[in-house]
């Protein structure tokens, strides 16, 4: 009790705790300690060191054992134990398979692995609140994220770093290896290059693409948008919003709700180009000051902590502060300010989109990912969403299939799917 106190006085938090034996004199425990980041855990540690009744018998960081001999491996479909095997894979077996895909390439959906394998490309300029730590240090973050995508999904993804930040040179990467996959889903990439990379990809590959760092956060921004404007019994087509930040995951949020909600919203950044381009597909400039004091609903994303001050909060407001792990505003703040609603990046969180999105995308063949297809998996996590909460559970495996049967049928009735889906599939 006095060691969980400490631990508590020191802002940590309990994780597992599990005894491994009991003595007359001493008992042995491990206990997973949840700090915010290096310095703050050894924070807790020189704590609980002065205690009298408590030794620490060694430190072990779970987080890097997960990763020891990395988090995703190449696996076989089929057993090659006999010289009949081997005959069947390879040579001459394998001969026949190539003929047939040379003359219809849509073959290779069925007899490699194109459809059900999507490229997760990096240069690693934007990696999650790091930086540009490169294209080798992002390599951690890819693996997980090809590991939960095919968690929640069954499929491949692949994660391969490119070692430039010339969008140009990225672009041409992308385009040489894009034959052996079935899809390509980018992933922190700084801004604006995203922007350039994505679209030139879109416009260039019958294959779908998507910035998930864009898009992925900005469908599940719009269902948590939806669902925050039930909850507090607001009409969403009368309520006013505001996007504070336009960065690739800002500049998305906000041309997504306006697409979906056919009115403009109030575009902020310390970035003057940044504005300029969110005014081109419609946002409309504006201040800090007036952002807070004119919107009903303020999606915040900017990476600033502490960036809304208690009193600039209006009474009623909804404010979704999306930066993570510190957002703008806490949500203790926030509320005592009289906000009628708080949430932040830990939920509404872009895994709940991705893997079903190209889950759909690949069960359709579709030649690209469109607004359609987006508003409809916004809809159906809208839908999927437990009563009183936000954003549904990302572990709730039937969240993903829904995404993936929203994402087909969309794709299927604006003509972007080259394969089309039995009733079965949505069922």
């Amino acid at each position: 009790a006095e060691l969980i106190s400490v631990i508590a006085e020191q802002g940590g938090n309990i994780g597992d705790v599990k005894t491994l034996r009991l003595g007359e004199f001493h008992t042995w425990r491990d206990i997973t300690i949840i700090a915010n980041e290096k310095e703050h855990f050894n924070k807790i540690l020189r704590a609980i060191k002065t205690l009298k009744n408590i030794t620490v018998e060694q430190v072990i960081d779970e987080v890097l054992q997960r990763h020891e001999g990395g988090k995703i491996r190449v696996g076989l479909n089929h057993p090659i134990e006999t010289a009949n095997d081997l005959r069947a894979v390879y040579t001459p077996g394998v001969a026949e398979v190539s003929r047939l895909i040379q003359r219809n390439p849509q073959e290779a959906y069925h007899y490699t692995w194109v459809g059900r394998t999507v490229a997760l490309m990096t240069n690693g300029s934007r990696t999650l609140g790091l930086g540009n730590i490169g294209p080798l240090a992002a390599m951690p973050v890819m693996e997980g994220k090809a590991a939960l995508f095919n968690k929640f999904t069954g499929y491949n993804m692949v994660p391969i770093p490119i070692h430039t930040t010339d969008p140009k040179t990225f672009i041409e990467t992308a385009m040489q290896i894009s034959a052996g996959f079935g899809a390509i889903h980018l992933e922190d990439i700084s801004a604006p290059e995203c922007f350039e990379i994505e679209e030139t990809l879109v416009e260039r590959l019958d294959i779908p693409v998507m910035h998930d760092d864009q898009h992925g956060t900005a469908v599940v921004a719009l269902a948590a948008v939806i669902n925050a404007c039930r909850l507090v019994k607001r009409d969403l087509r009368d309520t006013r919003i505001g996007q504070i930040g336009l960065g690739a995951a800002g500049s998305a949020i906000a041309r997504l709700i306006m697409a979906y909600t056919k009115r403009r919203v109030l575009c902020c950044d310390s970035n003057p180009l940044a504005v300029t381009r969110a005014e081109t597909f419609g946002g409309q400039g504006a201040t800090l000051e007036r952002v807070m004091q004119a919107s009903d609903l303020v999606i915040t994303t900017t990476g600033v902590e502490g960036l809304i001050a208690p009193t600039m909060i209006r009474k009623g407001q909804i404010i979704l502060a999306l930066t993570n792990p510190v957002p703008e505003i806490t949500e203790e703040d926030a509320m005592n300010a009289g906000a009628a609603f708080y949430s932040d990046g830990r939920r509404v969180n872009n895994l709940l989109a991705y893997p079903g999105i190209f889950k759909g995308a690949l069960d359709t063949r579709a030649t690209r990912i469109n607004d359609a297809m987006l508003f409809a998996v916004a809809e159906a996590l809208s839908e999927g969403t437990p009563s009183g909460e936000i954003v549904p559970n990302p572990l709730d495996l039937n969240v993903h299939l829904d995404v993936a049967r929203a994402t087909a049928l969309a794709a299927m009735e604006t003509k972007v799917a080259r394969h089309q889906l039995d009733e079965e599939y949505f069922h």
